[in-house]
């Protein structure tokens, strides 16, 4: 072998490891192109589509999947296509149920709007292919969708629906306070506020102050007023929207009425409070004082400044320890327990006491448990009341005292025939003690007694009707005798209020003599 050979050998081996190189290059450049994950239906495919093997969704177009998403008919893909397709094809149902026997279904539809639909189902390798097809759009250009465009269309008409219907006032408005966009609610709300004979203008007229609106703080309350005089109340929410904002106004009528009569009624209870003798203090669920009156100052002391910060419930009475206004127990830690006892108590709506104040005051102390955990304290001042019971006690109790020096036996009885008091003389006499029955001893009760411890008579029935007579009495005196012997002679005095005195003096001479029957001295 020559050179020329050689040369010729290696020329062609050059060439072909170039060839060989080159399919290489050409196979690594077509594997690394991402390779994109598409739908089984090619982009020129035209119409909607949805591939089903048997009930189970294979595979459906960019229209089928807004129907199936959009479908309010809960369960499998394959339920909710037919309810969808249900509505231009009432016997669809039954057609597709046959489809594996025919191969091959065709059937159109027209709505109350004259759109014709053709629906044409086939049988293939064991999968149902399902075709929507307008026949006006059959010349249309690839990857129209019906379905997909039907969809976006009932969609913006359901959303200007919703808009130009809903019964509050929205808008859309420019950064320099511009209405470009309204709904019907904000149209004819803008039209009652025209003067007579004037026409809505672009841009539109603003309704409310925008101040308001550009501060885009949730919650604001404004009001329109007419020029009938009525005033409606509205609550702005707004937000950004691109280059302006979008801004709601919902009607706040209801929740303005309430707060104002909520208002009116504390004025009519603060005023109510105002002039009430009792102090009042009102706490809410946390113990934080939210309502007083001025009877709370006067009775306490405390200074309007420091009720004014709503204190709590142990501040408030932390501060009338401090002014010696409370019961001072021996220790600070008894105190705090009775303040704990006090407010538990109170709470249940069973505390009630009197407190006697080192500076000889005694206020009556209650509370009582309010709606949603809040309590109320009310202080009354009754030292003037303890006072006057305090005296009538000590008058009665001279009163006794008095009558109980005397020999004679005395007994009173009120104007309803009930035995009010006796002294000391009187159980001497009748051996017996009438405090113990004092509350059920009538008049008749205790006559019978004097009847088993005297001589027949008829006295008895005498001071009877006497005790129970109603009107203008006269004093008169009878006889009666002891089963002892000993003559006592019993005396009846009318009392102020109804009452009587029924006294009885024991006579020291001996008396052989009856007692004579008392003649009748009552007088009518």
């Amino acid at each position: 072998m020559d050179s020329h050979d050689i040369i010729g050998i290696g020329l062609g081996l050059t060439a072909m490891l170039s060839a060989l190189g080159g399919l290489f290059l050409i196979t690594a450049f077509h594997s690394s192109k991402p390779q994109a994950l598409n739908s089984i239906f090619e982009e020129h495919q035209k119409g909607t589509l949805f591939l089903f093997d048997g009930e189970v969704l294979v595979d459906c177009t960019p229209g089928g999947r807004a129907v199936l998403s959009s479908s309010p008919v809960p369960g499998p893909d394959w339920a909710k296509m037919l309810a969808y397709l249900s509505v231009p094809f009432p016997q669809v149902e039954q057609h597709l149920a046959r489809l594996p026997e025919e191969g091959a279904i065709t059937l159109a539809s027209e709505d109350s709007d004259g759109q014709s639909l053709v629906l044409i189902a086939e049988y293939r390798g064991g999968l149902s292919h399902i075709t929507l097809i307008d026949p006006e759009t059959r010349g249309a250009s690839f990857g129209f969708d019906l379905l997909a465009q039907q969809s976006m269309t009932e969609e913006v008409a359901f959303l200007r629906s919703m808009m130009s219907h809903a019964p509050f006032l929205a808008w859309r408005e420019r950064e320099n306070g511009d209405v470009i966009w309204a709904n019907t609610a904000y149209l004819l709300r803008a039209g009652d506020l025209l003067p007579p004979g004037q026409e809505l203008t672009w841009p539109l007229p603003r309704l409310f102050d925008r101040t308001a609106t550009v501060q885009g703080v949730d919650g604001q309350r404004q009001k329109l007023r007419f020029p009938d005089g009525s005033v409606l109340w509205f609550e702005l929410v707004s937000m950004p929207d691109g280059d302006g904002r979008r801004v709601y106004a919902l009607r706040a009528d209801s929740a303005v009425q309430a707060e104002t009569n909520l208002r009116d009624f504390m004025q009519t209870l603060t005023k109510t409070f105002a002039h009430l003798p009792i102090a009042l203090a009102i706490f809410d669920s946390r113990r934080q004082l939210q309502l007083f009156n001025p009877a709370l100052l006067d009775l306490t002391g405390l200074p309007p400044d420091f009720l004014s910060l709503r204190p709590s419930l142990l501040s408030v009475l932390d501060a009338l320890r401090d002014r010696n206004m409370v019961p001072e127990p021996k220790d600070y830690r008894g105190w705090r327990r009775q303040i704990t006892d006090l407010e538990r108590a109170a709470s249940t709506g069973v505390y009630e006491e009197t407190w006697n104040l080192p500076g000889g005051q005694t206020y009556r102390v209650i509370g009582r448990p309010h709606p949603n955990g809040a309590l109320a304290l009310m202080i009354e001042d009754i030292s003037t009341e303890i006072t006057r019971t305090r005296r009538y006690r000590a008058d009665l109790e001279l009163g006794q005292s008095v009558i109980d020096t005397m020999e004679e036996a005395m007994a009173v009885f009120s104007e309803t025939g009930l035995l009010v008091m006796t002294n000391a003389s009187y159980p001497k006499l009748w051996g017996h003690d009438p405090a113990e029955d004092l509350a059920g001893g009538g008049i008749a009760s205790v006559s019978r007694m004097w009847r088993t411890q005297t001589a027949p008579s008829a006295l008895w029935s005498e001071v009877e009707d006497f005790v129970c007579t109603v009107g203008d009495r006269e004093a008169w005196s009878g006889d009666a005798r002891l089963l002892d012997g000993r003559l006592i002679s019993c005396k009846l005095t009318p009392l102020a209020g109804g009452a009587t005195l029924v006294g009885f003096r024991v006579h020291v001479a001996a008396a052989e003599e009856a007692p004579a029957s008392p003649p009748d001295r009552r007088s009518a």
